[in-house]
């Protein structure tokens, strides 16, 4: 059985309010961009069987204002292992993840662009509230990019 990996960048932060990375919370910009790769995600028929979720506040914030467009419950795990800025800690995340057939993972740059890169070999660019979709045919095993980029940018992504 093949997976579906789709991960997903925290929404722009508000760089204003005087806490610590941890406790940032999304900004503005952020509020009104997560919304759309929700729907995006809803539209394509990639709504997920479990998301893992930074403990990060910007990524909670995030994954609620995109799970809220999803059209239904998805079971999340914050975890202290998606906090992170390194792609490796990631990859392992994602060989451990549970046989689900979509997994979301939403976390922070640059460990989400190197998990990409890992995963598919491709380097892309993954902005606030951007997207990359990877099929792999298990976790353990090297995939293909199906898409990267920001639903909000483009009503209609190119993939």
């Amino acid at each position: 059985m093949s997976r579906t990996l789709v991960v997903i960048r925290h929404a722009k932060s508000d760089w204003n309010v005087p806490v610590g990375d941890r406790h940032r919370p999304v900004g503005v910009r952020g509020r009104r961009q997560a919304p759309a790769a929700g729907r995006w995600l809803r539209e394509e028929g990639l709504v997920p069987d479990l998301a893992i979720v930074s403990v990060a506040q910007r990524a909670r914030e995030t994954w609620d204002l995109v799970a809220a467009e999803l059209g239904g419950e998805v079971p999340t795990e914050a975890s202290e292992a998606a906090y992170t800025f390194a792609g490796e800690d990631l990859v392992e995340l994602v060989r451990a993840a549970p046989e689900v057939t979509t997994l979301a993972i939403v976390g922070h740059n640059p460990a989400m662009e190197e998990l990409v890169q890992a995963l598919t070999g491709e380097w892309v660019r993954l902005k606030t509230s951007a997207i990359a979709v990877i099929d792999l045919p298990d976790w353990a095993s090297p995939g293909t990019l199906r898409y990267a980029g920001r639903p909000a940018d483009d009503a209609t992504p190119r993939e």
